[in-house]
């Protein structure tokens, strides 16, 4: 018998027995959905359901019948994220979770935007499920968030140069013991002549170690778990690889009667420039982010924080985040334009440069869009 879940909602826009009997009806004929029952007084939907249901499966029904399901939007920072794969990864994670409708991740951001509807699912179980997943996740509760975000980005940042000088430097005479051997008879030469062949692996079988213990031990252990998961990512790749070369090296070296007659090579130089040059990808990208994020902090920034809107005659002044689509909202000469929208009278110019990059004003009259953020120069219209 298939696993039943209960699933709890908001819906509206029920005014009457007769609602409650279509959207039950509707409910029930949803695939997954065993049985529901729906609350007229409190405007609530319990649905029992199995393994097969899906939820934007109901939210769409219902929309379409225009008994729209309430739903919330949760966004979390989630870590660990290095590839697209694991975008996939994390969005399978969270939609198998009853409740949540839709998945959005966003690698360059590290984010990701839940949309769930109704009680039965809590911040905290998504952010559960993602961490056990391999990816833990926090939930963003205020804007105070996002700048931390970035701080934290640029400490990583930090800590993955200084990670990265010292992986290069160990690397260095690896690589030059090793290549430069082959590449170059005078350097083969020297080797021979004054360390010796032993000698020169020993030294690299040291620095390797140390490069793989110390600047590259963060892929042994996120790459290992992941693996061992069965959801392999690019620090599985690394760790395998560089293990690989390492592990075969040191056979060669300590115990070399183990492998077959001509093949007791080592190839300490592929493991510690592996681990080295991801490293500096790594670097680059997490620099890159911290940037980025640092721009949108700034570009939100720049949006209005209130505007005054037309409420029953009169003029009130809200927040932002308090204005609905149909608001009226009067912009002044000089004040930002809260929100997207339409002209519907007046006439000025525009300035739209933190969108366009064009410093030249943009006239805007009657049924023209404005877009939040940009600013009413002189009104031209006398209105």
């Amino acid at each position: 018998m298939e696993n039943e879940k209960s699933l709890t909602f908001t819906v509206r826009e029920m005014s009457c027995a007769s609602c409650v009997g279509r959207v039950e009806k509707i409910l029930g004929a949803v695939t997954g959905v065993q049985e529901a029952q729906v609350n007229l007084a409190a405007e609530t939907a319990t649905i029992a359901v199995n393994d097969t249901f899906r939820v934007d499966d109901v939210t769409l029904a219902l929309a379409a019948a225009g008994y729209p399901a309430e739903q919330r939007s949760y966004r979390f920072n989630v870590e660990n994220m290095s590839c697209a794969s694991c975008i996939g990864r994390v969005e399978r994670a969270l939609l198998v979770i009853p409740g949540v409708a839709s998945v959005n991740v966003n690698l360059a951001k590290e984010e990701a935007i839940v949309q769930v509807i109704g009680t039965s699912v809590s911040p905290s179980d998504i952010a559960q499920v993602a961490s056990t997943a391999g990816y833990p996740a926090t939930l963003v509760t205020d804007q105070g968030v996002a700048g931390s975000r970035v701080d934290q980005k640029a400490e990583e940042a930090a800590q993955l140069h200084r990670m990265t000088l010292v992986a290069a430097v160990l690397t260095l005479p690896v690589f030059i013991l090793e290549m430069g051997s082959h590449m170059v008879p005078a350097i083969h030469g020297w080797v021979m002549n004054t360390l010796g062949m032993g000698v020169s692996w020993g030294i690299q079988f040291i620095l390797t170690t140390i490069v793989l213990m110390w600047p590259g031990r963060q892929f042994y252990l996120k790459g290992f778990p992941a693996l061992l998961k069965g959801a392999p990512d690019m620090n599985s790749l690394v760790a395998l690889g560089s293990s690989a070369a390492w592990g075969f090296s040191t056979v060669a070296l300590f115990v070399p009667t183990l492998l077959p007659d001509g093949t007791g090579m080592v190839y300490f130089e592929a493991a510690a420039v592996i681990v080295t040059l991801i490293l500096l990808g790594r670097f680059f990208e997490t620099r890159a982010k911290g940037r980025t994020g640092e721009a949108i902090g700034k570009l939100v920034g720049l949006r209005a924080k209130s505007a005054q809107v037309e409420r029953n005659g009169q003029l009130i002044e809200l927040a932002v985040d308090d204005i609905v689509a149909g608001d009226l909202i009067q912009v002044r000469p000089g004040e930002k334009i809260a929100v997207d929208g339409i002209v519907v009278k007046g006439m000025s110019y525009v300035d739209e440069s933190m969108i366009t990059g064009e410093p030249i004003p943009v006239v805007k009259s009657a049924d023209t869009k404005v877009v939040g953020g940009t600013y009413w120069c002189t009104d031209v219209s006398g209105e």
